[in-house]
């Protein structure tokens, strides 16, 4: 692996092709995903006509924040913020077509990008579990939470343990380490079609 230090862009371009996670919480609340309006009677799962691109700031400490669309250009300017919700949302229709084929459902997922040597490129993780929201297709029913290959799973666990997102977390068990890893390995397997 080669590694190169680039200038990052503080935005988490996220893309959501389906309203779950914090999305669906804000449009139960207000009718908005990201602080745009949208259509009334969506159900927890549903897809969106068109991918959404809801940016957010990079947060160092705390939580990160919805952008919306002036203060992106504000942050980078009108032609790297068309550049990122262009890239991003190709990527992700990309990616989620590639993942239906094999029976995943890509529900959303966080790009961030930099600057390396004056030209904007993808940088850290990309599509992973910890990224994105993985989905059993043949499982997929809106209207419910859904059967996921993602950190959704110790997100629901940390929960239920009565967490409230303020550091530190509660240590993992190792019984929650192992399910979840095993998540992630059938995610990898179904996605590459090969095993561990």
């Amino acid at each position: 692996m080669i590694v190169k230090k680039a200038e990052r862009i503080d935005i988490e371009c996220i893309v959501r092709g389906y309203i779950t996670g914090s999305a669906w919480g804000e449009y139960r609340r207000q009718g908005t995903v990201s602080g745009k309006a949208m259509p009334t009677g969506l159900v927890e799962g549903d897809r969106f006509p068109e991918p959404l691109f809801t940016p957010t700031t990079k947060a160092e400490e705390g939580h990160d924040e919805n952008m919306t669309d002036a203060e992106v250009v504000e942050m980078v300017g009108p032609e790297t913020a068309q550049r990122l919700a262009d890239i991003s949302t190709a990527v992700y229709l990309h990616a989620h077509d590639y993942a239906k084929d094999r029976g995943i459902v890509l529900a959303d997922t966080k790009m961030e990008f930099g600057f390396l040597n004056g030209e904007l490129i993808l940088i850290d993780e990309l599509l992973t579990p910890d990224s994105s929201r993985f989905w059993d297709a043949e499982g997929y029913s809106p209207g419910k939470s859904q059967p996921s290959y993602d950190k959704q799973f110790v997100r629901d666990w940390l929960t239920a343990q009565g967490w409230n997102q303020e550091p530190p977390a509660p240590e993992l068990p190792d019984d929650i380490v192992q399910q979840t890893a095993e998540l992630y390995r059938q995610a990898y397997e179904r996605l590459t079609g090969d095993a561990l």
